[in-house]
């Protein structure tokens, strides 16, 4: 017998380490409407050891995804791994092929702009369309990080 359980936890967020808060702020706020909730400066001494040199967490929310911004102090790598601004990817859905198109033309207005600090060059990727019909593209936020987007058609889901 099979029988379906909850999973023991669901994401909450995903945590995005920053060298400059505020151009992380304005980039996710105009690129993906991301709003802040709150803001921490007082941080304990658990939080001080996984992260050393934090200086502010700003969560921001858009969409039912939740991000928390946790800028350092010093761009230079001290310590180790844990010193880089880091995770692979986040992939973030959208509704059609038309959003997803918007999406990439966004990005590209935003970086044409030089309102923003880009830690890395790279533009984003074309669209490509995988044997399912899955479309996806991939880009850098303003701190190297790869963020995927991508639209699965109703055969897919």
């Amino acid at each position: 017998m099979t029988t379906t359980t909850k999973p023991p936890a669901r994401l909450h967020h995903i945590g995005v380490q920053t060298f400059d808060l505020d151009n992380s702020l304005a980039w996710y706020r105009d690129f993906l409407g991301c709003r802040p909730t709150w803001t921490a400066t007082a941080f304990s001494e658990l939080t001080r050891s996984r992260l050393p040199g934090v200086s502010r967490i700003t969560e921001i929310v858009t969409e039912g995804v939740r991000l928390h911004l946790i800028e350092r102090d010093s761009r230079e790598r001290q310590h180790g791994p844990e010193d880089r601004v880091q995770f692979q990817h986040l992939c973030l859905a959208v509704d059609s092929p038309e959003e997803l198109r918007a999406t990439l033309a966004r990005w590209q207005r935003l970086h044409a702009s030089g309102d923003y600090e880009f830690l890395r060059p790279d533009p984003p990727t074309g669209i490509v369309t995988d044997a399912e019909g899955v479309q996806s593209f991939y880009c850098f936020d303003v701190n190297g990080l790869e963020i995927e987007f991508t639209h699965l058609p109703e055969s897919a889901r």
